[in-house]
């Protein structure tokens, strides 16, 4: 039976647990298992203290506000503002909209570019697979899986639940890996790419840190 909690106790996510990692992850450009550790703890300790502060204004949590996807895109961006903090041979690409996210550092002008298959594109999502992107690409794809409350759960009776980090998976991935959603001419749908199950097996198999209690 899962553990009902109060929406003081949600306030609080779940810590990373050291003992889930795994040690013989394969991960590239000098990037370590400690150096995601202590990006995620601190990403626990930053999300704590922003809804802390918030409930005592009588707010709702940052995760129960925010629609589904910007919120994933807060556990990303903080990814990749905190991970070169920990691994200096990792630089964040500071070209707008650039791709990849995390670039070798010193490899470019200004750590910038607007392409390059060097590096490591970085997702967060609270789905374990069927990870997009918007185009197939050869990348180095490394997701953040967790779990959390929505904006959603307001409506639909879902208790509070804290913060949990689920999962961490990263691969090598090539265009084969994906499978490609294009959209007709009256479509307004974004173009996504899909990770197909090819490339999950690859993530899976070179999983990183697996909590799923």
């Amino acid at each position: 039976m899962c553990r009902e909690y109060t929406e003081a106790d949600a306030c609080q996510p779940i810590p990373v647990e050291g003992s889930a990692f795994n040690e013989k992850t394969v991960l590239p450009y000098g990037l370590s298992v400690s150096h995601l550790q202590s990006a995620m703890r601190d990403f626990i300790d930053f999300l704590g203290f922003i809804n802390q502060q918030l409930y005592s204004r009588d707010l709702a949590r940052l995760e129960s506000f925010l629609m589904p996807a910007n919120f994933s895109s807060i556990v990303g961006e903080f990814m990749n503002e905190t991970v070169p903090q920990y691994c200096p041979a990792l630089a964040r690409n500071q070209h707008h909209n650039g791709h990849p996210d995390l670039i070798p550092a010193d490899m470019f002008s200004g750590n910038s570019v607007q392409y390059t298959q060097e590096g490591i594109e970085i997702k967060a999502s609270r789905h374990r697979s069927g990870w997009q992107g918007h185009n197939p690409e050869a990348v180095w794809l490394l997701v953040f899986y967790f779990d959390s409350n929505t904006v959603r759960d307001k409506t639909t009776d879902v208790p509070p639940k804290r913060f949990q980090f689920r999962g961490v998976y990263g691969a090598r991935l090539e265009e084969g890996d994906w499978n490609f959603s294009g959209r007709s001419e009256t479509s307004r749908r974004t173009i996504t790419a899909r990770v197909n199950r090819r490339g999950l097996a690859k993530m899976k198999e070179n999983w990183i840190y697996e909590d799923l209690r």
